[in-house]
């Protein structure tokens, strides 16, 4: 019964921290409500875009944190003080999808938020930091070659199941942990899917023109 109730607070904290809006907030300080503005959108980039690079920054850095302080609280309440990461605990794997569903569904925006890619980075630092940096990487390189963010977050969503994958098949890793994953990347890829559309019509706008 007392690893239940762990269980659960630890797993609302997780949609609670995950459904802060950082993006809103940060616009509003600067008499922007990115919600009207740009992509309509409160993630780090249409922060970017209608704030500027510092607050689109500091945006990231937050949405990250919400996504990885819940996992490793999680790992370390649940794991009795050791980190447990990368072992597939079933509560861990709810708290990371609960963060990222914050993101998205957030309590305090009427469940209208993100797509998630930045709070999602963070969750899956804590329980696969390996598949994480190398999405990142290919998010870098996709980025700096198309100047399309969208594209880059979709390359580096569905980079990471796939390593995991390998991972399973090669170090005999949690098939737990890589289902999660490519849950959340098919998530992740069907909250772009106008990002897609534009992408294939050749209407989405690259990063830094208009």
């Amino acid at each position: 019964m007392v690893d239940f109730i762990e269980s659960l607070v630890v797993v609302v904290f997780a949609y609670v921290c995950g459904s802060i809006p950082f993006g809103y907030i940060i616009g509003r300080l600067n008499g922007v409500d990115v919600r009207t503005a740009g992509s309509k959108n409160i993630g780090a980039t249409n922060v970017t875009r209608c704030v500027g690079r510092r607050a689109g920054k500091i945006c990231f850095a937050l949405d990250f944190l919400k996504g990885l302080v819940p996992v490793l609280a999680a790992e370390l309440i649940l794991g009795k003080g050791d980190l447990v990461v990368g072992q597939g605990h079933p509560a861990v794997l709810v708290v990371m999808f609960a963060a990222i569903l914050g993101h998205i569904f957030p309590v305090f925006l009427n469940f209208r938020g993100g797509k998630g890619v930045s709070t999602a980075a963070g969750a899956i630092m804590a329980l696969a930091p390996i598949p994480l940096i190398t999405a990142l990487v290919v998010w870098v390189v996709v980025f700096l070659v198309s100047r399309y963010v969208s594209l880059a977050s979709i390359c580096a969503a569905v980079t990471v199941p796939v390593l995991e994958w390998v991972f399973v098949l090669t170090r005999d890793e949690s098939k737990s942990v890589a289902l999660v994953l490519t849950l959340i990347a098919t998530l992740a890829v069907f909250r772009h899917r106008t990002n897609i559309s534009r992408l294939l019509n050749g209407t989405e706008n690259r990063f830094g023109r208009k």
